[in-house]
């Protein structure tokens, strides 16, 4: 058994994919209308054929209850990997991503936390 595939709930699927694509530097996988929506994924450049993010529309009723739940009480939706967490907050500040936790040595991990501009938090994460 294997991830292949994860989603993050959006609230505009052209604003999430300009920013996971321009802003993060994933590279899109897919993308097949589904009527009102789109089957919209992202992979890493590093891994095409790796696991795939969903930018999957918040459209149900619970999905914006959960996620403003989340995002007030300073929860990160999910979680990806880098190499230097540092390196990676000065780069994505320099292009206009707002932080909620700046780079945070927490022992054997580094993490930090920005806003997606979808409504949700996303924490950014590398081990010592």
């Amino acid at each position: 058994m294997r991830i292949n595939l994860t989603s993050v709930l959006v609230d505009d699927q052209a604003k999430a994919l300009a920013f996971y694509t321009e802003k993060l530097g994933f590279v899109t996988k897919t993308d097949v209308p589904t009527g009102d929506a789109r089957w919209l994924t992202v992979v890493s450049p590093a891994a095409p054929d790796g696991v795939e993010l969903l930018l999957e529309p918040d459209g149900h009723p619970a999905a914006g209850t959960f996620k403003r739940a989340l995002a007030a009480d300073g929860i990160p939706f999910t979680q990806f990997a880098v190499d230097d967490v540092h390196a990676e907050v000065e780069r994505l500040k320099g292009l206009g991503v707002q932080f909620t936790q700046d780079a945070t040595d927490l022992g054997p991990v580094v993490t930090a936390v920005f806003d997606d501009t979808c409504g949700n938090l996303i924490q950014i994460a590398a081990l010592k």
